[in-house]
């Protein structure tokens, strides 16, 4: 590294998170809320199952709690280009496997290559008696509510990215694309966005308003720093009682074989590297 202790920080030119903590110790990221708005209807159900999304709008019915000092603490660790996180004893990282597991989502398919918006609150309930033109409609404004705010979501409020419309509309399609794997891709671009110092709008500075943040962001990064390798789950997965409630389709061979793959992740302009 040299003699200049600063490009510790620094990727590429890109000033990393990592850099500042000593500064703003209390630096906690901001999540963007959004409103679900849309209620899963059991008659949307044959269509989620048609499009491989059915168990991950079942998970969608409460939403998961984003426990953003314990991201915050993690994203300062994360290496952008390696897509891993450093800990005390080496590196982790989310994989396409804790995809299929903890989403049900397929990472095995076509691979398919998954600025214009629509407010997807514009739909609420189905209306009773609906009949199935109207019923698939809607339908379909869920699929992008969740494509949009579960899997691919951004900094707007309310809104989604009407690059979906084209997929939507072929619905007997959507089950052949490899969902996972695109939404790993996401994952790794945005998270890489977090740990970027510059990029003031992934973060919030510590605020009086969110005074419990900024001391949990600290509590957090120390138990990180005295993780022991004993204190580590290499293979969480394994236990009866987690695949139980794994997605069964998750456990399928030629779902598994893709886990260990080096392979491109793509998500329309987004690739990186598994």
């Amino acid at each position: 590294m040299g003699d200049d202790p600063a490009r510790l920080y620094r990727l590429d030119g890109v000033a990393h998170i990592a850099g500042v903590i000593n500064d703003e110790p209390q630096r906690c990221i901001r999540s963007m809320r959004r409103q679900q708005g849309m209620p899963l209807d059991e008659r949307y159900v044959p269509y989620l199952q048609m499009a491989e999304l059915y168990h991950l709008a079942r998970l969608n019915d409460r939403w998961f709690r984003l426990d953003e000092p314990l991201v915050s603490a993690f994203v300062e660790r994360w290496h952008p280009k390696m897509h891993t996180f450093h800990i005390p004893f080496g590196e982790c990282t989310i994989t396409l496997q804790d995809v299929a597991y903890q989403l049900g989502l397929v990472v095995e398919a076509l691979c398919q290559r998954l600025p214009y918006r629509f407010p997807y609150e514009t739909f609420g309930e189905c209306p009773e008696g609906a009949d199935e033109e109207t019923v698939r409609r809607f339908a379909r404004a869920y699929i992008m509510m969740l494509l949009g705010t579960q899997l691919f979501a951004d900094k707007s409020g309310n809104c989604i990215h009407i690059r979906w419309l084209p997929y939507v509309a072929r619905l007997e399609e959507m089950g052949s694309y490899s969902w996972g794997s695109a939404a790993l891709a996401w994952l790794y671009t945005c998270t890489g966005a977090c740990a970027e110092w510059q990029t003031d709008m992934w973060w919030s500075g510590y605020s009086p308003s969110y005074s419990e943040k900024g001391p949990r962001v600290q509590s957090t990064r120390l138990k990180i720093d005295m993780l022991q390798p004993r204190n580590f789950i290499w293979m969480l997965y394994s236990s009866p009682e987690v695949l139980q409630v794994v997605h069964p389709e998750a456990l399928e061979p030629r779902h598994m074989a893709v886990w260990r793959s080096v392979t491109s992740l793509i998500y329309f302009t987004v690739v990186e590297w598994h």
